[in-house]
Formats: C-alpha cells, sequence, structure tokens
C-alpha cells in the first residue's frame, strides 16, 4: 500500500533496504524526512518486519512495539544475564526478515547486544549478528541520547563498552564481552551508514548552514551574532484570530508553570477530560501517548498530538504539532481554531501493538493488545524541547534558561523552526549552550562534508563498529 511519495534519495534508500540484506543506520538533520520513510517502509515492504523503539511513546508513533516488550528482554543492565525464551518468542524472531528500531540513539550499547543476543540465541545462529536478521534503524544521535547509567551500571558500562551509544556496541565491533556469555564470533556486523540530505522543513540556505553549525558545535562568532540578533526581539501579542506563539523550554517545570500561569488567567470554569484506557498500557504518565487528566478552558492554547485521521478536502486539518485555541467545549467535542478555522475534535484512539507469530500463515501478525482514548491535544503554551522533537513551528519562543543541559538541546530546538524570521530568544545563545557529544562526533565523522545540494542520492558509507 503506497500511502505517501518519496523524494530520490528517500527512494533510493528504500531500495537499499528493500533489494539487500544490508544492516542500515539512517540518520540525518531535522525535516530530512527519516519519519517519512519509515512510515514508507513499514507500508510498503515486501519482506516480514517488526518495528519497535525504546519507549513506549516512540513505538506508539510508528506503530510498533517496546524492544523490552518485543524481546521479553528484562528491564535495567542485561549483560550477561540468561536470556530466558518461551516457544512464542522463539517462533517470532524467528521469523523476522527485518528489524526496524526507531529513535535508535536513545538504544543503549547494552541493549544493542541484548537484542543481538536474544535472535541468535532464537534463531540457533550464534556465529551469525543479529541472527542473520536485517537491522534498520532511524534516528540523530545529533538529537537525542541514552539515559545515561548510574551507580553500579554506570561502573559496568565504563569497564565494558566505550561509551554507552548504540553504535558501540560489541556486534558492530566483533569484540568478546569478557563474561564469557556472549558468543559474539569473530567478526562484527558491518553497518552502513545512510545519512538523508535533502531538509524539507527549511528552505533558506542560511538558516540551514547555521543549523547545521549548531548540530555539529561549529558556531562561529559571527553565526552566534546572526542567531541572537534575530532573536533578541519580544514576541507579538497575537492579533485577533492569531496563535500565540509557543515557547519551547528545557525543564519540565519551567513548561507546567507556564501553562498553569495561562491556564489560570483565562476566565470561565475548566473542564477535566479523563483519558479511557483498556488493556495493558504500560506504567506510568510517561508510558501514556497524552494527558491522563486533560483539563482545558475556552481560550486555551493546545497543540495536536498526532495527525488528522480523516482527511477534510485537499488534506488532513492538522498535523502532530499543530497548534490551536480552544474555542467550545461541548457534546463531547473540543472545538480548536486553527489559522481562523474551526474544527471539531473527538477523542483519538491510541493502539498498542504487540507482534505474534501465526504458524498457520507463518507469517508475523499485529495484534492490539491496549488501547488509550483521549483529545488528541496538550496545553501548549509551552512544551519541553525534548517533547518538541519531531515537530514544526513557524514562530517559537526558545527558554534556554540557566543553560542547555544535554547535548543537542539547542540544536532540537533551534531546528524546530521553519524559518530564522520565527526565532525569540528568552537570552542570547551562549557558546555553553552549543553541545556536542564528543562520542557523536566520533562515530559520525566520516559523513561529512556534505554533498553538493543538487544531489539527491543519500551520503552512504560502511564502516565496522569504531
Amino acid at each position: 500500500m503506497d500511502v505517501i511519495g518519496l523524494s530520490a534519495e528517500q527512494e533510493a534508500l528504500f531500495r537499499l533496504i528493500e533489494d539487500t540484506r544490508e544492516h542500515v543506520f539512517v540518520t540525518g538533520r531535522a525535516g530530512t524526512g527519516k519519519s517519512t520513510l519509515l512510515q514508507y517502509l513499514a507500508w510498503n515492504t515486501q519482506k516480514q518486519i517488526a518495528v519497535c523503539a525504546p519507549t513506549g511513546v516512540a513505538a506508539l508513533n510508528v506503530e510498533g512495539q517496546t524492544i523490552h516488550s518485543l524481546f521479553r528482554l528484562p528491564i535495567g543492565l542485561i549483560a550477561g544475564t540468561e536470556l530466558e525464551q518461551n516457544d512464542a518468542t522463539r517462533k517470532l524472531l524467528n521469523a523476522i526478515d527485518t528489524l526496524v528500531i526507531d529513535e535508535v540513539s536513545m538504544v543503549s550499547a547494552d541493549l544493542m547486544d541484548g537484542m543481538d543476543r536474544a535472535l541468535r540465541q532464537a534463531r540457533g545462529k550464534r556465529a551469525e549478528p543479529f541472527g542473520g536478521v536485517q537491522v534498520v534503524m532511524f534516528g540523530d544521535p545529533y538529537q537525542l541520547a541514552p539515559v545515561p547509567p548510574r551507580g553500579d551500571e554506570a561502573r559496568y558500562m565504563r569497564d565494558h563498552y566505550r561509551s554507552s551509544w548504540f553504535f558501540d556496541a560489541h556486534v558492530w565491533a566483533g569484540e568478546a564481552t569478557g563474561d564469557g556469555l556472549i558468543d559474539l564470533g569473530r567478526h562484527g556486523a558491518e553497518l552502513r551508514i545512510a545519512e538523508l540530505r535533502q531538509i524539507h522543513r527549511q528552505s533558506d540556505d542560511g538558516f540551514k548552514a547555521l543549523l547545521n553549525a549548531v548540530r555539529h558545535g561549529q558556531v562561529t562568532a559571527d553565526m552566534a551574532k546572526i542567531l541572537n540578533d534575530t532573536g533578541a526581539r519580544r514576541p507579538p501579542e497575537p492579533e485577533p484570530g492569531e496563535t500565540p506563539i509557543i515557547t519551547l523550554a528545557t525543564r519540565n517545570d519551567a513548561v507546567s508553570a507556564i501553562n498553569r500561569r495561562h491556564l489560570d488567567a483565562l476566565s470561565g470554569k475548566s473542564q477535566t477530560a479523563v483519558a479511557e484506557i483498556n488493556g495493558d498500557f504500560g506504567r506510568g504518565e510517561a508510558a501514556f501517548p497524552a494527558d491522563r487528566e486533560l483539563q482545558l478552558k475556552v481560550g486555551a492554547q493546545v497543540m495536536f498530538l498526532r495527525n488528522d485521521v480523516q482527511p477534510y478536502g485537499e488534506g488532513p486539518r492538522w498535523v502532530n504539532g499543530t497548534i490551536g485555541v480552544v474555542t467550545r467545549i461541548a457534546g463531547g467535542t473540543v472545538r480548536v481554531e486553527v489559522d481562523g478555522v474551526a474544527h471539531d475534535v473527538e477523542p483519538a484512539v491510541w493502539e498498542r501493538f504487540r507482534y505474534a507469530y501465526d504458524p498457520a500463515t507463518r507469517a508475523i501478525s499485529r495484534d492490539i493488545v491496549a488501547e488509550f482514548t483521549q483529545f488528541p491535544l496538550r496545553l501548549a503554551w509551552a512544551v519541553t524541547i525534548h517533547k518538541s522533537q519531531g515537530k514544526t513551528y513557524d514562530r517559537a519562543v526558545i527558554d534556554l534558561g540557566s543553560g542547555a543541559f544535554a547535548a543537542g538541546q539547542a540544536y532540537v530546538a533551534l531546528s524546530r523552526l521553519t524559518a530564522l524570521e520565527g526565532l525569540y530568544l528568552t537570552r542570547p545563545l551562549r557558546p555553553s549552550d552549543v553541545r556536542v557529544d564528543a562520542d557523536v562526533q566520533r562515530f559520525m565523522r566520516g559523513t561529512r562534508p556534505a554533498p553538493p545540494h543538487d544531489v539527491d542520492l543519500p551520503y552512504m558509507h560502511a564502516k565496522p563498529g569504531s
């Protein structure tokens, strides 16, 4: 089922994945269409694929399953833990041709080796990386990092791995772990890095160059002056019918305070929509794709959390990240005005999937195991930079507070914008805000320099674990 079109470089990369058994890491700057390619692959491949991601929300976004659930891996450090696999798990893992991993930059080296060992064990091919399964990974390590380990887990990782990043897993380097429990073979798997180059979010070459410099930590004084001079403005008050500018902040408490202050300032009574949850949807609020209790008032600024599933007219009425204002709450719907056009929004259903092996067809089936029903909206006078990933904004206030505390944070915030003219800064960008992980620089060094702008094919090179 062909649901979306591809650019020339995306089509070339799709054919590489579809026509070969190579392990591929699909990366690229923000707005290059990694998610579009993943969606196209899921709909159009002729292979038996399983799509997974490191977190519940990320898995929901790609209609896949979490890594730990798919592989039945223990939570926390896996190391040399004995992997228990029942018959259903072994049959499922044996049926996979291609494993697709989204947001792979959040996958630790230990978890990557855990997937490798689980596939080797289940498929009885201990000498083959991933038991002979093709692995295709999507992500940008300049944006997201794995959660840093602590305590004994951190000490173990320092003793056994060059870094916590997925690309330093032993499966890529063919190294022994030292515990004698994992047979990784004599040679590591070869990983082909394919970097999408064509940016679809921004059109101005000057702004693209600035973002690329921030991404790689190569911001000159002149570049910083352009960003700071442009952003040193007070956001304008919205015109009647115009959506206020969203704030992207580093910390959850700052975002909550901004949203609460604006909501309390609105007149009228607030109304709360409580989500309906059926099945096992995971533990805690972090596993939910939207607020379990969504508090709204007329006049509230909100952000849509998913694309419109019912295309209207020439296209969808909204997409994931669209900003609007609530104008009415009644009759089981929330009316939201977007760019002067009002839309009645109904609750949406997020489905949690689980893969299973069907012996009758000898194919992988994808079953719904839980549902979460809630309005696809979130208060959005402010949102964390982390949660803004994948979103696109014409204008935004970027609040780095006391400083960017994670590598890539400033890049993620700035790259949400479609144009430099939409940038507003609460304070000037500092050199300490532009942070790039040294291990990422080491791994990605071979993907530069970029080819000329008229080259449509993705830049690719093969490299073993570094």
